[in-house]
């Protein structure tokens, strides 16, 4: 069959199309590196990506050049060509979206929380020495980000899960295990006290928040356990 000015603009379109299928792969995988839901599966990155992020305007301008091709093809390879490469795209966005979300997890999450901080003037350096010492003491669960609140009234730390755990179940083992008595447990948070230190968690979507402190301090610096759930859990861990 010889070639055509509408076969030549049909192969155009489908190399475009691969080379923005190409382009849309990579800018998912840096966009799921950076903002990326740890706590989710492959698929739900990825649907999280092709929705909130610019996955789905990637995907939107493939199908676009990819249709046309499809349009304009002459010949049977031509046409599984169009077909293939939107699907071929979304099968390397699966396959890169756990690879991004590690890579969020190794840059962005520590797996012990932190309160030290250099430079630190007094006293908020003494609080935050007497809450590192608090959250050493225990064996905790999930990935914690590196900031935090910190002060005074004791130190916060935000973490997420990977897969599905019970925080709470978690706690009321390790705090007894490490000599603390829990005093508070309502279902929704759990405060332990030891040596006139303090410790409570609280679970939220996809992780959960500690605090360490003196067992003098309300957690958090709230006012009660009462405050504790939007306003202690972040929208996006």
């Amino acid at each position: 069959m010889p070639v055509t000015g509408r076969t030549v603009s049909a192969a155009v379109l489908l190399v475009v199309g691969a080379g923005l299928a190409v382009l849309a792969v990579l800018v998912h995988y840096g966009f799921m590196r950076v903002y990326g839901d740890v706590s989710g599966t492959a698929f739900e990155g990825l649907m999280w990506g092709l929705t909130a992020g610019p996955a789905g305007l990637g995907l939107g301008l493939v199908m676009v050049f990819a249709l046309a091709g499809l349009a304009l093809s002459t010949r049977r390879w031509m046409r599984l060509t169009a077909a293939a490469i939107p699907v071929l795209m979304l099968i390397a966005m699966f396959a890169v979206t756990p690879l991004a979300l590690d890579k969020r997890l190794e840059v962005q999450f520590v797996s012990t929380p932190q309160c030290m901080s250099e430079d630190t003037p007094e006293p908020m350096a003494s609080a935050d020495r007497q809450a590192q010492q608090v959250f050493d003491s225990i064996i905790h669960i999930g990935n914690f980000k590196s900031g935090g609140m910190s002060g005074v009234g004791g130190c916060t730390r935000w973490f997420v899960l990977q897969g599905d755990a019970d925080v709470l179940q978690h706690y009321r083992g390790a705090l007894p295990a490490a000599g603390w008595a829990v005093v508070e447990d309502d279902g929704t948070h759990l405060r332990a006290h030891r040596d006139g230190g303090a410790f409570d968690v609280t679970p939220c979507p996809g992780g959960g928040v500690i605090w360490a402190g003196s067992d003098k301090d309300p957690s958090y610096g709230q006012g009660g356990p009462a405050l504790a759930g939007s306003e202690i859990c972040p929208h996006d861990l």
